[in-house]
């Protein structure tokens, strides 16, 4: 088979959405005719968010991983890996001086990421796996995007190797990107990261329509080099796991919470709910700031609230399937209609009606209306929410299921090796 090289920081222990994505599908692509090789960094010298040990036993038989070490700066922040901030500081608030400081020193002197303290690991295994296992096609995947630059390095040294980028979330544009305080010039060298990787890479991919416009806008001509290839889910995963209707009205939300995502509209119409008198529970699965969890418990009351921190991913999976309603909230940004979140095309798996609160022109709710799979609402319209809870019959019927399975990540791996062999 051909070889292809995967670089990609994220890699089990690590959790979250950004791990499954070349998890399955490095499990796909040998039944494609693709062997893929992995290079991540070593877990102990890593920093993740969050780990899931559920999704070790989940990496594919006889893959080959090359794992390295790395500098972690993240150590500047906190000695407690704990701690460590996920999605760019994007699921805490922290306005001290001292979280201020931190977010201007992390934006200004570790361009694009600290995560950067593993490139030149990196950059060195990959040079050894390319001559050793002759490798001729390369994946980057970010974030972080700093990732990307060991792609950029990789296709100056060996210009005939093709280097596929694949960017999943937006790099300055990013919703949280300004909370960095990155300075003008700060921002520029940013800038030309990004241009530079958009311009060389000899394929692009992204996650979304509205992603991939935001990218050809920097660049001209690099629209034509673009494929779009969405996140997905697992037919697998879902299998063995007991599904029923609550005894309550349950509303499940998986996945972190900030600031940044609106949920007074979802808030004042659980409120109206409960002032009905109807039963209900508002489960909330993951990381959620205090602020957040006293405002809901006090629009609601102790009774009605659920927090569970962050669980493994069967639990997670367990946890949408044994629900009434999904939500879906997108961040408040000038550019959130190009956010689609990897959990959404777990909720279209998991067969339960979606609200999304966000942009109705936003990719997410073309999505979910492709599939007839739920409803999109303006965060400032709570009537329209409680609407869609009281009307909304929560069963499998609704959905279309031969659009969801376009999702599927075997079917998305093989886009992938279309954009690997065009």
């Amino acid at each position: 088979m051909n070889k292809v090289l995967i670089v990609t920081y994220y890699w089990p222990p690590s959790g979250g959405a950004g791990v499954q994505r070349w998890l399955k599908f490095s499990g796909f692509l040998p039944q494609l005719g693709w062997e893929p090789v992995i290079l991540t960094v070593d877990p102990a010298y890593a920093t993740y968010p969050v780990t899931d040990d559920s999704l070790v036993s989940s990496v594919p038989e006889n893959i080959k991983i090359y794992k390295t070490p790395a500098v972690d700066y993240f150590r500047l922040y906190s000695k407690d890996k704990s701690g460590v901030p996920s999605a760019g500081f994007a699921s805490g608030n922290n306005n001290s001086l001292k979280g201020k400081i931190s977010r201007f020193v992390r934006g200004n002197f570790f361009i694009p990421d600290p995560r950067r303290g593993w490139n030149k690991y990196a950059f060195r295994k990959a040079c050894e796996v390319i001559n050793n296992e002759k490798i001729n096609h390369i994946f980057t995947t970010s974030p972080p995007h700093s990732s990307q630059l060991i792609g950029l390095k990789l296709k100056k040294k060996y210009p005939g190797i093709r280097w596929i980028a694949d960017l999943r979330d937006p790099w300055t544009d990013i919703y949280y990107y300004s909370r960095f305080y990155p300075t003008f010039i700060s921002k520029m060298i940013d800038q030309g990261y990004e241009t530079s990787v958009l311009a060389q890479a000899d394929r692009i991919i992204t996650v979304g329509p509205s992603l991939k416009d935001l990218f050809s806008s920097k660049v001209r001509g690099i629209s034509d080099k673009t494929d779009i290839i969405t996140n997905g889910y697992n037919k697998a995963d879902f299998e063995n796991i007991k599904s029923g209707e609550p005894e309550r009205l349950t509303i499940t939300y998986v996945g972190t919470l900030s600031e940044a995502y609106p949920v007074d509209g979802l808030v004042s119409a659980l409120k109206k709910i409960r002032n009905e008198g109807i039963d209900f529970i508002i489960r909330i699965v993951g990381t959620v700031p205090e602020k957040i969890k006293k405002f809901i418990v006090s629009e609601t009351n102790t009774y009605s609230a659920e927090f569970i921190p962050y669980v493994n991913h069967p639990d997670a999976i367990r946890y949408m399937m044994n629900s009434t309603f999904l939500v879906l909230i997108i961040p408040e940004h000038k550019n959130n209609e190009c956010i689609i979140t990897g959990k959404l095309f777990e909720y279209l798996a998991a067969g339960r009606p979606i609200l999304c609160i966000g942009p109705s022109d936003g990719d997410a709710a073309k999505i979910i209306k492709s599939c007839k799979a739920g409803k999109t609402v303006d965060k400032n319209n709570p009537n329209e929410i409680l609407s869609f809870l009281f009307n909304t019959q929560a069963n499998t019927s609704m959905i279309d299921k031969n659009a969801v399975q376009k999702y599927s990540w075997f079917n998305l791996s093989k886009q992938l090796v279309k954009t690997l062999e065009s």
